[in-house]
């Protein structure tokens, strides 16, 4: 089993930045792809970014491409977020996923292929 932790959430002006953690324990995760997606208020999940294993390819949803970039620390099992120029319509509860995989350019966008979750970071933007 893996155990996801995000962290890194909060309160942060439009135009500002933060930076998401999503810290893995009970295996390692240098085999597993990763992806953040989001819950905005009302709405329905949506992906917004995905790493391959090595971190060498990556995903992300239009809306957040060119603002938001995902990497990975395998030494230290962790990926990250890191979210700049924020709009008011990145408001959402942010989660970590994580699926094993034995593919290196296997990287899902939808959240049924993830088999782990954290429990989410909400991520409020002000206008």
């Amino acid at each position: 089993q893996v155990q996801l932790v995000e962290s890194g959430g909060g309160l942060v002006q439009a135009g500002g930045s933060l930076r998401l953690s999503c810290a893995a324990s009970g295996r390692t995760i240098s085999t597993y792809a990763m992806s953040w997606f989001r819950q905005p208020p009302g709405k329905e999940r949506e992906f917004v970014a995905a790493i391959n294993w090595s971190g060498e390819s990556t995903s992300y949803a239009d809306s957040v491409k060119g603002r938001f970039t995902t990497s990975r620390d395998n030494a230290q099992n962790t990926v990250y977020l890191q979210m700049n120029t924020l709009k008011p319509e990145d408001t959402a509860t942010y989660y970590c996923a994580g699926t094993r995989t034995f593919s290196s350019s296997y990287l899902p966008r939808v959240w049924k292929e993830y088999d782990y979750w954290g429990q989410g970071t909400q991520v409020t933007v002000s206008s």
